[in-house]
């Protein structure tokens, strides 16, 4: 195997990693020797991931909703237990909302969006960083989205949520670069995922219209998005920091 590619007995957290992203991470990396500590709120879903990676590499799966503070704790104590050490944790859990000019959120929207996708990253990094500071090195590597680098019509909510995201990642790559602590954010467009299955994006009129968006004139395959993470993961690419990286066919180039 590439050594750019080889994560051979790395422990690796993955959240919301019953489908979509977090699923094909799964099985990427642990494919290529990555020991998994696995969540999702589908306790369904996150069984059936674990029973398809089981078969080539170890696994422990929690369930929960990664907006709890004890989930995130327990996700790290899980880790340790299991496998001694936490190498990479990857922020993936999140979700959309149905589309809405500014003036129709709600509270409830926005609450939940914060809620899964702002608190669940900050809780999760909140007891990742000690253990990887306590091995002196680890990388996290945080889902935002386009949404977070840019504006996103009929997305406030979500684009407020993101842009969070990409905010406390570079806040805490600065604050823990020089302990050998790297933390990083992928900004993907959109990607027919389930975080697609509200109304307004779930079908396909709908996400043939968001391609449109992009010079590529389609959405992101969930597997080219993946892709990127896992080259941005690759052990040998230990210097970057703070980034977040838009994988996106082009959108901010325009």
């Amino acid at each position: 195997m590439d050594s750019l590619l080889d994560f051979s007995n790395k422990v690796i957290l993955i959240t919301g990693a019953g489908s979509g992203f977090g699923r094909l991470l799964a099985e990427g990396l642990g494919s290529r020797g990555a020991k998994l500590v696995l969540s999702d709120i589908n306790e369904e879903n996150l069984a059936a991931c674990r029973a398809d990676v089981a078969s080539y590499t170890d696994v422990v799966t929690k369930a929960g909703d990664i907006a709890s503070e004890a989930l995130n704790k327990a996700l790290v104590e899980l880790a340790k237990d299991k496998f001694g050490r936490l190498d990479i944790a990857i922020n993936n859990a999140g979700i959309a909302h149905v589309p809405a000019p500014m003036h129709e959120m709600t509270e409830e929207i926005i609450d939940l969006q914060f809620a899964v996708n702002v608190k669940g990253v900050m809780f999760g990094m909140k007891y990742q960083l000690p253990q990887m500071l306590s091995q002196k090195q680890g990388h996290i590597l945080n889902v935002s989205s386009l949404a977070g680098l840019g504006g996103a019509p009929k997305g406030g909510a979500y684009a407020a949520a993101k842009h969070a995201v990409a905010g406390v990642t570079r806040t805490a790559a600065v604050e823990y670069g020089r302990k050998n602590v790297r933390v990083n954010a992928v900004c993907p467009f959109y990607s027919p995922t389930n975080i697609l299955n509200v109304d307004g994006y779930n079908t396909k009129e709908a996400q043939a219209q968001l391609g449109m968006g992009s010079p590529m004139k389609r959405l992101g395959e969930p597997q080219e998005i993946v892709n990127a993470m896992i080259l941005m993961l690759s052990p040998g690419n230990s210097y970057m920091n703070g980034q977040t990286i838009a994988v996106d066919g082009g959108v901010t180039a325009w």
